[in-house]
């Protein structure tokens, strides 16, 4: 069986080298020729996999180690009778790391806590979900919004002007979509940009369309008071320069980046994989990933709550080192910028996740303690 993957996936080899000769492509390089004749097609949310580029091609079986699927022709997979598997949950911690990371950044810039905000969700799946969790069991408050969840579940949901006019903080996990009942293609544009109260943050590390970047820039530009992350463009991999200018953070679409996350999407399409081929999958995903670098800090139980959050995080990953990567790649021509895009994200350094943590705490527990928990560390 041949298989075409993306470069940038990896141990591909350890899961899926039984099954036949693996060729390696870059993501955004894969095209007809390249597929040649595969049968397994392996990619990551660079690649369109479309009808044009599937047709009259030998491929049975396409995997994507990503959340979202808006890459994908379904229609035409169901159509042609492909299988096909993405990877839900497996990069939810790391971007759910990324959004703590930033409202630390966020915090110790304006030099204000974070307990005191109101934290606007939207979107509530796999990664909004995740986050909801951290920020309730900090004992924050939090309002969320996801209509196509309310409709299905009713619930304690609010619709989005109302996040707009009340939440300090506003962090959109939204897959994009542009049909359908609820489409997020430019959820946040003009006229919601507009709405946002006073000194609000936005963080999207979503996907770049959720927003209308034109409109970012130019509110941004006229409003001091508001803060912008974006780890995700439209128009990637040439992120608008202009536009990170004005970002308090800025990053090239790393925020799921963790090895736990990689690892995590590329042995979720083999447990999919062979459960379409119906034989056992045999390698694991534990007997491959590497114990973290750091794996236990020990504090008094009596710190201060925020400095403790803020030190648990940061020894594990702070997005700031991103950012500042980011910014000097934003310089030269489209081609170079383009090429500085993908560059960053092919070499990303070693990250790992925050929930790997044990910790120690000397003393009575209390508030500390909880806030430990919420982060998903184990406490000792």
């Amino acid at each position: 069986m041949q298989i075409l993957a993306d470069e940038n996936i990896p141990l591909v080899d350890a899961f899926f080298g039984a099954f036949g000769p693996i060729r390696r492509q870059p993501g955004r390089g894969i095209d007809r020729a390249a597929l040649g004749d595969s049968e397994v097609l392996l990619v990551r949310s660079v690649t369109d996999v479309s009808r044009e580029l599937l047709r009259d091609s030998v491929v049975r079986f396409v995997g994507t180690c990503t959340i979202g699927t808006d890459h994908l022709d379904l229609d035409y997979f169901n159509e042609a009778g492909i299988a096909w598997a993405s990877a839900p949950g497996c990069n939810a911690r790391g971007v759910v790391d990324y959004v703590l990371g930033s409202l630390l950044a966020l915090a110790e810039h304006h030099g204000v806590s974070l307990r005191e905000r109101c934290y606007g969700v939207v979107g509530a799946g796999q990664v909004g979900g995740r986050l909801l969790d951290v920020l309730r069991g900090l004992g924050w408050r939090v309002l969320v919004c996801d209509p196509p969840r309310q409709a299905l579940e009713g619930g304690d949901y609010v619709d989005l002007p109302t996040i707009l006019r009340e939440c300090d903080a506003i962090s959109l996990h939204t897959p994009l979509t542009r049909e359908g009942a609820w489409p997020t293609h430019h959820l946040i544009g003009r006229e919601q940009l507009a709405a946002l109260r006073p000194g609000a943050w936005l963080i999207n590390a979503a996907r770049g369309a959720v927003v209308d970047n034109t409109a970012l820039s130019d509110i941004l530009q006229r409003r001091a008071d508001l803060d912008a992350v974006l780890d995700v463009w439209e128009g990637e991999p040439l992120a608008d320069p202009q536009l990170a200018a004005l970002c308090r953070l800025a990053t090239p679409h790393i925020a799921g980046y963790s090895l736990d996350g990689k690892l995590r999407g590329t042995a979720q399409i083999h447990g999919a994989f062979c459960e379409w081929l119906g034989v056992a999958a045999e390698v694991s995903l534990d007997a491959l990933l590497p114990a973290p670098w750091l794996t236990q800090l020990a504090l008094q139980a009596d710190a201060d709550s925020e400095w403790a959050l803020a030190t648990l995080c940061r020894a594990v990953y702070d997005p700031r080192r991103d950012d500042a990567d980011f910014r000097r790649s934003l310089h030269g021509d489209p081609s170079s910028r383009r090429g500085a895009f993908d560059a960053l994200r092919k070499h990303y350094p070693l990250r790992r996740e925050i929930d790997g943590l044990r910790v120690t705490l000397d003393g009575e527990a209390g508030e500390l303690a909880r806030w430990v928990r919420a982060l998903g560390c184990t406490l000792d």
